[in-house]
């Protein structure tokens, strides 16, 4: 990776920082590169349980990098070939993915947002699908993000009209988990991730799999995928872990096993 991707560990929590900030973060083919880099590392890291997703400087991301030459051929295959892997990662990795965003979070860096698991936003930070302003469409699944948690009439009309939908807005929307002073933004990220990644990892992942297979398959389809996972769980060594810490009222100490 190079420096425009930053990664640390902070105990259990990897935390990846999207780092152009003269350029307000906007996406070129090295950051998305390295942000799949990133979430692979974090990913196939045994030690690291959740990750917290931010930006440098003053913002989020700006989205993509309008400096940057538009043609169609070259928007598609930046859309397959360069954005889709890191969100199909986001989406399949076992490890829930926290977006701790401030500023502005706007064009495909909404799309990056949203396909995370949570969401903690800066209570100045805003989110913004500008396409119609652009002559473009939402992208990076952003259409069907959008529907899926709002509806279509009030999707249609927030990607439209290029709404700047701040903060507060987001959360009573759903589309955002949290609102925090922006100052305590990272801290908040960070201590919030902490509490998660003492969960029973094998739960995270098992309950994440289940519900995004909701997100576009049928009851019956999601109830024996719950039957198969529970199968899987019963007996392992966490749960025996949790029960017994349970029974004998102490915190349970997990080891993804």
């Amino acid at each position: 990776m190079s420096d425009i991707v930053l990664y640390e560990q902070r105990g259990s929590v990897a935390l990846i920082t999207l780092n152009r900030p003269d350029a307000m973060n906007a996406f070129t083919s090295q950051m998305s590169i390295d942000l799949l880099g990133a979430l692979e590392k974090a990913r196939d890291d045994d030690a690291v349980r959740v990750i917290v997703l931010t930006g440098a400087g003053r913002c989020f991301s700006a989205g993509a990098d309008l400096n940057q030459e538009l043609e169609g051929s070259s928007v598609y295959s930046k859309l397959l070939y360069e954005y889709r892997p890191f969100l199909v990662e986001i989406a399949s990795m076992p490890k829930p993915v926290i977006a701790a965003v401030h500023g502005s979070v706007a064009g495909i860096s909404t799309s990056l947002a949203l396909q995370c698991d949570l969401m903690i936003m800066a209570d100045d930070a805003f989110m913004l699908s500008p396409f119609t302003s652009i002559s473009l469409v939402p992208d990076g699944g952003l259409n069907w993000l959008l529907v899926k948690q709002l509806g279509y009439r009030r999707a249609y009309q927030l990607s439209i009209e290029s709404e700047r939908i701040a903060a507060g807005r987001c959360v009573e929307l759903g589309l955002a988990n949290r609102s925090v002073p922006a100052d305590s933004l990272l801290d908040a990220a960070l201590e919030w991730a902490g509490a998660v990644a003492n969960r029973a990892p094998l739960s995270l992942a098992a309950t994440k799999k289940v519900m995004r297979l909701a997100t576009d398959h049928d009851w019956a389809t999601c109830f024996n995928a719950e039957a198969e996972l529970q199968r899987s769980l019963v007996g392992s060594e966490d749960c025996i872990e949790g029960v017994q810490a349970f029974f004998a009222k102490r915190e349970p100490d997990f080891k993804g096993r």
